[in-house]
């Protein structure tokens, strides 16, 4: 009656933005906060919020700023032909941005992954316990357990969650040669998760089952992260060049260990910064900043008039602004905030 109305999703945080309380990066940050489900996630988000990435970013137009100021007074003075702006030093500030910018990109795969879950692909023959892994990794009957080869005829997925980790555990099934049509689809869907899973797990239980995996191995990108596991180790020795993990699926003996290294192989990855992106169009926006970069230092090595170099220059200082919501426009605003709950 007096005007009241209810909040539209996201204002109070836009609100918040508009009025300098903080930049887009944070404003983004609160709903990753509040749609994280893990806590690597959440840390993550806070990390955000605190500013975290957005420190990185200052930093990175402050330096180039400075630089961009005295390129664009050389052009003021052009009958002149002075030059105030070092092309020597500038070009180590740009090898030097570009080298902070690097892990930034690289975050992204990770940072995505904390998002939406680690994609880990159990890769292995019939019979050798895929399905009875999936199930003791998750402490539940998920999958189909029988003595019968091919069993398994789809990908079957769930999440698992490992010291506060996110990962996607997909059960695949077993790879080998068939006539059967809906067999040869499910393993053709074996395939496809093996080469998109950032990390497998080779499971093998005979040096028949260890041979058939190898031979899958050889065929994975140098990046894939590989996991060896020797199944059924109640069951008897084996010989394997592989540094391993030795487990009983059936028993349960070392899928604790066999977690461990999952966790371990998602951590050491992605240590070197705590700062990571999970956001696409900041990555995006990174990606145009390094290209604008290189464009400039192109530049300076062919040795171009200052228009252009602060042209290139500008579009640097563009792109970065673009993250932090400096240089923003109305539609993506509204892209952004309609995204959030009702009132948040």
């Amino acid at each position: 009656k007096h005007g009241a109305r209810l909040a539209r999703p996201g204002e109070f945080t836009q609100r918040a933005f508009l009025n300098g309380q903080f930049d887009l990066v944070q404003a983004e940050a609160v709903a990753d906060l509040i749609a994280a489900d893990s806590a690597a996630s959440h840390r993550t988000a806070l990390n955000q919020l605190r500013g975290g990435f957005s420190k990185k970013l200052a930093f990175l137009r402050e330096e180039l700023i400075h630089f961009a100021s005295m390129v664009e007074l050389e052009l003021d003075f052009g009958e002149e032909d002075v030059e105030f702006a070092n092309r020597e030093d500038l070009k180590t500030l740009i090898l030097n941005l570009q080298s902070t910018i690097l892990p930034l990109m690289e975050s992204f795969d990770f940072g995505n992954a904390l998002k939406e879950g680690v994609p880990v692909a159990i890769i292995g023959a019939p019979n050798v316990g895929k399905s009875t892994l999936l199930n003791a990794l998750l402490n539940e009957e998920k999958a189909i357990v029988t003595a019968i080869a091919g069993t398994t005829r789809d990908v079957i997925e769930d999440i698992l969650y490992i010291n506060g980790i996110k990962f996607r555990i997909i059960d695949t099934a077993g790879i080998r040669e068939t006539e059967d049509i809906v067999e040869s689809m499910g393993i053709e869907r074996s395939k496809r998760a093996m080469n998109q899973a950032d990390i497998v797990l080779m499971l093998f239980d005979s040096e028949e089952t260890l041979a058939e995996v190898e031979n899958l191995a050889g065929g994975l990108g140098e990046k894939k992260k590989v996991i060896w596991v020797r199944n059924k180790v109640d069951l008897g020795a084996l010989t394997s060049s592989h540094d391993e993990v030795k487990i009983s699926a059936k028993t349960g003996t070392g899928i604790e260990t066999l977690k461990k290294n999952l966790t371990v192989s998602v951590v050491s990855a992605n240590v070197a910064s705590d700062t990571v992106v999970t956001n696409l169009r900041h990555y995006e926006h990174l990606v145009k900043t390094q290209q604008a970069l290189t464009d400039a230092l192109n530049g300076l090595e062919m040795g171009i008039t200052g228009d252009f170099l602060a042209q290139d220059i500008r579009l640097a200082l563009h792109h970065l602004g673009e993250i932090t919501g400096q240089i923003v426009n109305d539609d993506l605003l509204a892209n952004i905030f309609s995204k959030f709950c009702i009132g948040k």
